[in-house]
């Protein structure tokens, strides 16, 4: 039992990231999702310790949290955001026949390239207006944002016989499978309060923030399309994780 979670727990961080994991090992890739709000404490907590050491060295708040963004970006080898890119192509289709064709397509168009903009914008700028808690913030926004992935996948019908995130599917059909993650972040929100490295008040507030917004993105998406993809996966990470940022700059001032 132990051998098959620690061999699930790898398979996630080879599919969620770009850190190495040695090929000869037995990964196991069936159920990899429920790992995923674990795998998006673990980014943020990364991010987080690296911010610190480049502001022992002066580095400005803006040069910071742009490089901040990009290793997010490098991290997940750009994973998420290019399942929002090929979702912002497919919801600009007026026909929504043919959606999911245009979503399929390889090529980029321009709401893609938009959407990308807008993402990559919102947590730079958001970053820069955190000039404390920017850690917390970061590793709140990669837990919910794959946190409300993981709903999606277990609540909302996939829309393809077959396709990247269709394996997903097949692993998870029960809402219970969200429940440990969970508690993971609540208990991570609720164990910093407890320590005092942040009040109750901003651990509440995040919490039950991070929860909303990645509940109504997902719904959002469903409601969009009538049901989930692999690209809505990701698309769902990213803008959970940007909208995350962008509240936390009212809520952490």
């Amino acid at each position: 039992m132990l051998r098959s979670l620690v061999f699930t727990g790898l398979g996630a961080l080879a599919f969620y990231t770009c850190i190495p994991v040695p090929q000869r090992l037995p990964l196991n890739f069936h159920g990899i999702a429920r790992w995923a709000p674990g795998i998006g404490l673990g980014i943020g907590g990364a991010l987080g310790a690296i911010d610190q050491t480049l502001q022992v060295t002066g580095m400005p708040i803006l040069v910071r949290s742009a490089i901040l963004v990009l290793l997010w970006l490098t991290i997940t080898g750009g994973l998420h955001l290019d399942g929002a890119m090929d979702t912002a192509d497919g919801l600009a289709v007026l026909d929504p026949q043919r959606r999911l064709e245009v979503m399929a397509d390889s090529r980029t168009g321009a709401f893609g390239v938009m959407a990308a903009i807008a993402i990559l914008l919102l947590k730079t700028t958001a970053l820069v207006s955190l000039d404390s808690d920017r850690w917390f913030a970061l590793v709140g926004a990669a837990g919910w944002g794959r946190w409300g992935q993981l709903v999606a996948i277990a609540r909302d019908p996939y829309l393809k016989p077959e396709g990247k995130g269709a394996f997903h599917k097949a692993a998870i059909h029960s809402l219970w499978a969200a429940v440990p993650s969970l508690f993971l972040l609540l208990g991570w929100s609720g164990l910093l309060a407890g320590c005092h490295f942040i009040s109750w008040q901003s651990a509440i507030t995040m919490a039950l923030s991070g929860c909303t917004i990645a509940l109504l993105t997902g719904a959002w998406f469903n409601y969009k399309l009538g049901g989930q993809t692999g690209d809505t996966y990701g698309a769902i990470v990213e803008w959970t994780e940007a909208l995350v940022l962008v509240l936390a700059t009212v809520l952490l001032r």
